[in-house]
């Protein structure tokens, strides 16, 4: 799971992702937190999927695919055209969660370091058409 680090990423989570084109997610199951995902705008015409988790204790029952359908819905609310996410090869439940959506392979929209660019997968979906 990703840390979420306020003095090192210009604010608080509210300021991240309390903007009016910004929402975070929290799922809940059997009375307690099961996963995460949240999504910003990456670009005027682009979002980006971030902090997308489900805990092990929860996988297997439609958590994550319930946070994607809902972040999607909001996100197709709004002015994007396309959906970005920037994840790594290991993450291989979410990264078929987000095929299973439509997600597919992307050139990088970022720099990565050296060390770790191996293990990158950039994916995108097209939800309006240009």
């Amino acid at each position: 799971m990703t840390i979420f680090h306020p003095e090192t990423s210009g604010g608080g989570l509210a300021a991240k992702f309390g903007a009016p084109d910004a929402m975070a997610f929290i799922a809940r199951s059997e009375n307690q937190p099961a996963g995460c995902l949240a999504f910003d705008r990456f670009d005027d015409e682009t979002a980006e999927v971030h902090r997308f988790f489900v805990d092990e204790s929860f996988r297997g029952k439609g958590i994550g695919r319930a946070l994607m359908g809902a972040a999607l819905a909001e996100i197709r609310k709004g002015r994007s055209r396309t959906v970005l996410i920037h994840t790594t090869f290991y993450m291989t439940s979410a990264v078929a969660v987000y095929e299973s959506f439509g997600f597919r392979s992307c050139p990088p929209f970022r720099e990565t370091p050296e060390h770790v660019r191996h293990t990158d997968v950039f994916m995108s979906l097209a939800i309006r058409s240009s």
